[in-house]
């Protein structure tokens, strides 16, 4: 099959790059590079540098060749920033997410796989672990905006029968066990790649972001799932939609403390880490925990790889051997 990947030289994307070529795929990214890094791209992967809020160059990409479906990574994705600047993120995400909607109607793609979050799952009343039918009650405007465009796919899909899957995946970790791959964002965010960063001595002591939540040591708790097992996901979910559109939550089941998660650097690192208490950030609930079982019944995908030393193992490794991210050869 071809497939386009829209945001495929970012973290994710990249990854499920590599794994639709694993599976003997042509894969055609499409990316801005305002967060991905060319160098991300596979080299079995052709590639084309357009923004997706330029529908026109959207439009051309699409019309360039048929594709038999496409996977849409490319977002604004920190629930902080988006906090800070909510507008930014409901046009971005918003505006960029229906003209690549739009450029795969007006050109007959069939299938899309949307890259969800979450973050959808923002309220203090709900189920744990989360299943796809808990209430949607985004708890920042980066969650709303992905809301938003999974409303806008049901519509596609009612309307000009563009079937769809919605994959709403928790937290995103660890690098391809390979090394082919990794992760390599800036400003750094993400918790286990700045805990690793501590480990090798690139950063002073860690800030934990909230010492006091109802959980077993009182930081934030999360559901890690390796984006070797995610990228694998994506394929099966492509399987999904041949004539439905679906949506599932996409995790482990199982969540880790980010003390917990400090422990896990320690032990692969050995050695010990300093990190310090620092106040709660605005819409970062206590647990997110997501259950995948309907994912699961459905396709027979399990994750491999997302236990969490395997998780920060491969982190590390990349981490390691990659000092400058994809800044060096």
């Amino acid at each position: 099959m071809r497939y386009l990947v829209a945001g495929g030289a970012g973290f994710v994307g990249s990854h499920a790059v590599l794994s639709l070529l694993d599976a003997g795929h042509e894969v055609a990214v499409l990316d801005n590079l305002s967060t991905g890094h060319r160098k991300a791209v596979p080299a079995g992967a052709s590639f084309h540098h357009v923004d997706l809020m330029d529908l026109s160059a959207t439009q051309d990409v699409l019309a360039s060749q048929s594709f038999d479906g496409v996977l849409h990574f490319a977002a604004l994705s920190l629930v902080g920033e988006s906090m800070a600047d909510p507008l930014r993120y409901f046009e971005h995400n918003g505006v960029s997410s229906l003209n690549l909607i739009r450029a795969c109607v007006d050109n007959g793609v069939r299938k899309f796989v949307f890259s969800s979050t979450a973050a959808l799952f923002g309220g203090p009343e709900r189920d744990e672990p989360i299943p796809p039918d808990a209430l949607i009650e985004p708890g920042s405007p980066y969650g709303e905006s992905k809301y938003m465009i999974e409303r806008v796919l049901h519509w596609a899909d009612r309307i000009y029968g563009l079937r769809s899957a919605c994959l709403r995946y928790f937290n995103a970790a660890g690098s391809d066990p390979a090394g082919r791959a990794g992760e390599d964002h800036r400003p750094e965010t993400h918790l286990i790649p700045l805990t690793i960063d501590v480990a090798l001595g690139r950063r002073p002591a860690l800030k934990v972001f909230g010492t006091d939540y109802p959980t077993r040591d009182g930081s934030c708790v999360r559901d890690y799932l390796h984006v070797g097992d995610l990228g694998t996901a994506y394929s099966h979910a492509l399987d999904q939609i041949d004539d439905k559109s679906v949506v599932f939550n996409l995790g482990t089941g199982c969540g880790y403390s980010n003390i917990e998660v400090i422990e896990a650097v320690e032990r692969v690192s050995g050695r010990k880490l300093p990190w310090e208490a620092a106040p709660r950030r605005g819409g970062d609930p206590a647990t997110l925990v997501a259950d995948p079982s309907q994912f699961m019944k459905d396709t027979g995908w399990s994750p491999r790889l997302s236990a969490l030393d395997m998780i920060v193992e491969t982190a590390f490794r990349w981490r390691e051997s990659h000092p400058e991210g994809y800044g060096i050869a």
